[in-house]
């Protein structure tokens, strides 16, 4: 069995898991589809499906095209990114992690590897997966399920220097999307950061543009395609954020509890 867990999805949250894993030093590939939509596109390992590779603050992401390939780039210290949504590549994990975060469950099963864990709504540990983490801000945010399900989705951004809707802005019609600005700028109320079509996507707020749809996809009208930060300057738009380590340590909570009870013996460089 090979040494390896596969983390489903690349986005934002799903790299901050991959970050922990990574630093806690295990041997980690994700999947992503042929066209991502993260928008907090200089923390997100779903960049390598664009470019070729990435970096997520130190750790380089490489887009790969087999699990040889993989191996390879896990054995030079980074983190490969294949193109592969629905797992048809014969990967072999120890540990799957469904990272998605689309609020439902788009495939994943309990005993798809010796274990599966599922973050936020849409799963229900011990039924789709052995085990769930919160991905909701707030006292339990982190936390590892073992029975249940995690809080469901209310379709309200937590808040932000007292903003929530307002930060998250959505495409005004379905077209091509066209970016105006850059992750990273600061921005006030009523500046285009970008087009979709003729018609233009304005900032509810001010503050820094933290996160904003790569240039030139499809969209749907109504899809989240940037988000501002209301703290400005003071905001951290190249580093992980808090939400994502949290939800990574939860990751490490399970992980090492089924290491620990015997479940499994991970041999790090293993790939029998």
């Amino acid at each position: 069995m090979d040494d390896l867990i596969l983390v489903r999805g690349a986005g934002d949250l799903a790299s901050g898991v991959i970050a922990r894993l990574v630093r806690a030093g295990f041997h980690v590939a994700a999947l992503e589809t042929e066209r991502p939509m993260s928008i907090r596109r200089t923390v997100s390992f779903s960049e390598a499906v664009y470019d070729g590779s990435c970096f997520v603050e130190d750790i380089e992401g490489v887009l790969v095209h087999s699990p040889e390939e993989a191996w390879e780039a896990i054995g030079e210290g980074r983190v490969p990114v294949a193109v592969d949504p629905d797992m048809h590549m014969p990967f072999h994990p120890f540990c799957l992690v469904d990272a998605i975060i689309a609020k439902r469950n788009l495939g994943t099963r309990k005993g798809m590897a010796p274990l599966v864990i599922a973050l936020g709504p849409g799963f229900e540990a011990g039924v789709d997966a052995d085990c769930v983490i919160e991905t909701k801000r707030g006292h339990t945010l982190g936390r590892v399920i073992r029975s249940g399900t995690a809080i469901p989705n209310t379709g309200i951004p937590g808040v932000i220097g007292g903003f929530s809707s307002e930060r998250v802005m959505h495409s005004p019609a379905s077209g091509i999307f066209r970016t105006a600005r850059e992750i990273g700028d600061i921005v006030s109320a009523g500046d285009t950061i970008a087009y979709v079509g003729d018609a233009p996507v304005k900032a509810a707020i001010g503050g820094k543009l933290r996160g904003l749809l790569h240039d030139g996809l499809y969209v749907q009208e109504g899809l989240k395609v940037a988000d501002v930060d209301p703290r400005g300057e003071a905001a951290d738009h190249l580093t992980v954020s808090d939400k994502a380590l949290a939800i990574g340590g939860g990751v490490l909570e399970a992980l090492a509890g089924f290491i620990m009870g015997g479940s499994h013996l991970v041999l790090q460089g293993s790939r029998c």
